[in-house]
């Protein structure tokens, strides 16, 4: 448009420099968006930019109780874990412990049923023997007394004579034994 005037006859204008009505109008644009812009915009970009920092540093807030809270847990579990193992062991030494002393017991129990059926044995035997020896110095003595009679030629009937021979030949045996 200035080209257009300066061919009609007008002075031209440098297109470099503005026009002091431009920088009036553009003065005043500016000042009135910097009003709008400092009355509406920026408040509100104020709040959300706090709401937004609220919302981080709440945020790491939680983070940090919650760090703190499962370091808390954390730690109680691994006393409850510490006192459990405790527990368990002292559980393990006592049952340890018992089973040594059940042992003890059956150990006790078994010897003294040994010994007792030992001392049984050893009377059943003792028993036994003397029931043995009884018949077999009867036995001995009868054949002994057919013997003799046989021998010296005269019968040994009378009991009680059979009975003193028999029981002195007996006695000599066993000396003769001991020897």
């Amino acid at each position: 448009m200035f080209f257009l005037a300066a061919e009609g006859g007008e002075t031209t204008h440098n297109p470099i420099i503005p026009l002091w009505q431009e920088v009036v109008v553009g003065g005043i644009a500016f000042i009135v968006l910097c009003f709008v812009l400092m009355k509406f915009v920026f408040p509100r970009m104020e709040q959300t930019f706090q709401a937004r920092v609220d919302a981080i540093e709440g945020g790491i807030k939680r983070a940090e109780a919650a760090q703190a809270e499962a370091n808390q847990l954390l730690e109680q579990y691994r006393a409850q874990l510490a006192e459990a193992r405790t527990d368990a062991a002292k559980i393990r030494d006592d049952a340890r412990a018992d089973a040594e002393g059940i042992r003890q017991d059956i150990l006790a129990k078994a010897r003294e049923e040994s010994d007792r059926i030992i001392a049984a044995g050893k009377e059943q035997l003792a028993a036994e023997r003397a029931t043995i020896v009884r018949e077999l110095r009867t036995e001995v003595g009868t054949i002994a007394v057919d013997l003799a009679s046989k021998i010296v030629g005269e019968s040994l009937a009378d009991e009680a004579r059979r009975k003193g021979t028999v029981d002195r030949f007996l006695s000599g045996l066993e000396s003769a034994g001991a020897r």
